[in-house]
């Protein structure tokens, strides 16, 4: 009989697996072709099955080698990181590249039970300048940096 050790291994490996599972599931009617003709769907199946690996690796070492116990889960942080990333993909086309990041680098600090205001500020600035200067100073790529009611 098997015996788990690692609680937490053994739900990250099965989360990756069902993840690459899904992602075959989704790129199944693209073109696989292969190594020398690769179609659309060469790289993102090579990644799915690469991810399977890592989570049957991980599965295996969750029921080998014990582990930290198991911690409740704390939904506070969850919400808050996935409204700060909806609040980015809904807003980076009105707000612009500056103002969508810095919110939500802020919406993401309310995850913390006490959030750090000065922090937060600080982090989100440099975080969009530091988005500014890696996407459209260096790599060139034609984003709106500024909502373009504030470029008139």
């Amino acid at each position: 009989m098997l015996r788990i050790r690692n609680m937490n291994d053994l739900v990250v490996g099965g989360l990756l697996i069902a993840v690459a599972l899904l992602a075959l599931a989704l790129a199944a009617r693209l073109a696989g072709g292969s190594a020398t003709s690769m179609g659309p769907g060469y790289v993102p199946r090579l990644i799915c099955f690469l991810q399977i690996a890592i989570g049957i690796a991980i599965v295996l070492r969750g029921l080998a080698v014990d582990g930290a116990r198991s911690v409740a889960w704390s939904f506070r942080p969850l919400l808050w990181i996935l409204v700060s990333v909806a609040f980015f993909a809904l807003t980076i086309e009105r707000l612009g590249l500056v103002l969508s990041i810095f919110g939500l680098v802020m919406l993401s600090t309310l995850g913390h039970p006490r959030p750090r205001l000065v922090s937060a500020i600080l982090l989100g600035l440099f975080m969009a300048a530091f988005s500014v200067a890696v996407f459209v100073l260096a790599l060139g790529l034609p984003m709106l940096v500024w909502p373009a009611a504030l470029m008139r």
